[in-house]
């Protein structure tokens, strides 16, 4: 497997609305940003993945863009960010943009023009279709609730939105929007970025004749007929070719719905395609039936299934993501750790495993202080379009508030971009002003100036982890064997490269729990690298009773 930088790399996400306010308006900026390089540069990670800071009506956040060439007035200048870019590189670190292509904002140029007229020169560059029989022209459901489709007056045709109605679908079967995007793309690379982190990107290709998904509701998900669609590849393969091979790149793409199989496609070395992916299918583990709002309790047995079959299945072939919370996920120690009484111990123990397995780690910023889930009293303290959608759609299907609000506190995305906590003083040092998003009440507790201080902090923890992976090639390059497959309680494997091998330990629960070494597992000799508690001086790695949410890795020689 050829060895590359973003392989060896540890991103950082920063969600920019919710990370430093400069300007005391309550929003996030890129000026903010620049305030907190030191920080990141002492937690030492490599690239920066900035969400969308793009000119935009903020319908969905900066997802809806309406000017790729600009950015929004809240977040900055281009000067601004100019100077974010200069600073980075100047401490070593790398800067990856968000790409949304496949929806812009209906506020965009291109799509101002498409509504004007059905023989528009920008027509064709949306997906525009008659209604039939008075009703949408097929019965696709948005992601976001209600239907795909929206009827605009002008023409009396109704227009594609996979997302929010602002947020128009783009028509990648026409080659002069794909030469758009090909032409915004090198004009940031040429201003000197290093990869696009690509949004939903294997929903550009869409089956022909748009055909109705299966479905008792009103509207249906139709995925089958635009995830991983006909041409994906082949515009795909085009992109790499026109403009990402050119340059020396990182590209994540965000693929809902991929499996191991369908990724290496997506992630193949001798593919053209992308370096790697984001999947879901660990992000959907607690999703019941009713999807992501019906929570379901999660099994540890499952969790490692997904897991090693993505590290199993994509070795030597391609490359994974490491991620368990992000900017559209609830907060990874409420969700699979303990955000109580062993928040500590629970938030270093997925971050052990976040950072042995093979694959580039993702942190979303505040996990490094092991930031968790907000519970806000009612609906009007939330922000997030999807979640304020579902809360309307549930109550007018006759579901009790409690239930509903209850789905919120443990998936709602505002769970993540509640503002970074800084230190204890008001606003937790986001803001002057009053944020654009309520600060969790804890950060008098978790903040990153209490984090610093302690030696014994998860900061200080995932400081120590990505300095290990720096160390240890076989962190990054080595291959893993799951051990215990069918234990309930505790995550063990092995990684190997050559003649080093690592041994890795987590307890996933409260309890206590005693792990035995399968007698296959054989060494001479080892040595302790990390761990989340003390080692004990009569501690034997054939037996070691587990503590609490414990993490142990070890060397075996």
């Amino acid at each position: 497997m050829k060895k590359t930088w973003w392989k060896e790399s540890v991103v950082y996400q920063i969600y920019p609305r919710s990370f430093q306010d400069s300007n005391g308006d309550g929003v996030g900026d890129i000026p903010g940003i620049i305030s907190r390089l030191d920080y990141l540069e002492q937690l030492g990670v490599d690239v920066i993945w900035l969400c969308p800071v793009y000119e935009s009506p903020n319908d969905d956040n900066g997802y809806d863009i309406s000017n790729y060439q600009a950015i929004m007035n809240e977040f900055g200048t281009i000067g601004d960010w100019e100077r974010l870019l200069q600073e980075l590189h100047g401490r070593g670190m790398k800067l990856i943009m968000d790409l949304v292509v496949n929806h812009t904002s209906d506020e965009h140029p291109w799509f101002v023009e498409s509504r004007k007229s059905k023989d528009n020169a920008y027509r064709d560059y949306y997906i525009w279709r008659d209604g039939k029989d008075g009703k949408e022209p097929n019965n696709w459901a948005s992601f976001f609730s209600g239907s795909a489709w929206k009827r605009d007056e002008a023409t009396g045709q109704y227009f594609l939105h996979l997302f929010s109605s602002k947020q128009p679908d783009l028509n990648w079967e026409n080659e002069k929007v794909r030469r758009e995007v090909y032409d915004l793309m090198t004009w940031w690379l040429e201003k000197g970025v290093d990869g696009f982190r690509m949004d939903v990107i294997n929903l550009i290709s869409k089956v022909e004749g748009l055909p109705d998904a299966e479905g008792d509701g009103k509207y249906n998900f139709g995925g089958e007929f635009f995830m991983n669609g006909p041409r994906i590849h082949e515009f795909l393969q085009e992109m790499n070719r026109e403009v990402l091979s050119k340059y020396d790149i990182m590209t994540v793409g965000e693929t809902p719905g991929v499996s191991p199989g369908e990724a290496s496609l997506y992630v193949g070395e001798d593919r053209g395609e992308l370096n790697m992916v984001f999947q879901f299918e660990l992000m959907d583990i607690d999703a019941g039936p009713g999807g992501k709002w019906n929570v379901t309790p999660w099994k540890l047995v499952d969790f490692k299934r997904i897991m090693g079959k993505w590290q199993v299945e994509l070795d030597g072939k391609g490359w994974n993501s490491l991620y368990l919370n992000n900017h559209d996920q609830p907060r990874m120690v409420s969700r699979f750790g303990d955000d109580g009484e062993y928040r500590k111990e629970s938030a270093k123990m997925l971050a052990t495993l976040l950072h042995t397995l093979q694959g580039t780690p993702y942190i979303y910023q505040g996990e490094e202080l092991g930031m968790t889930n907000v519970k806000f009293a009612g609906i009007d303290e939330y922000r997030d379009i999807e979640t304020i959608n579902m809360y309307k759609e549930y109550l007018e299907a006759g579901r009790a508030e409690k239930d509903v609000m209850a789905s919120i506190y443990s998936k709602g995305r505002d769970n993540a971009r509640t503002p970074m906590q800084w230190d204890a003083s008001l606003h937790g040092g986001f803001t002057t002003g009053t944020p654009w998003l309520k600060i969790n009440p804890n950060y008098k507790e978790i903040n990153a100036e209490e984090a610093l201080r302690d030696p014994d902090s998860v900061f200080h923890y995932y400081r120590q982890l990505i300095e290990l992976r720096k160390r240890h090639e076989v962190i990054v390059y080595g291959r893993y064997d799951v051990l215990l497959e069918e234990d309930e309680r505790i995550y063990a494997y092995t990684r190997t490269l050559g003649e080093e091998r690592l041994l890795i330990v987590l307890n996933f629960f409260a309890d206590p729990v005693t792990f035995e070494l399968p007698e296959a597992v054989a060494f001479d000799s080892y040595e302790r690298l990390i761990g989340n508690y003390a080692w004990p001086e009569e501690a034997d790695p054939r037996r070691l009773q587990l503590r609490p949410f414990e993490a142990q890795v070890l060397k075996l020689n």
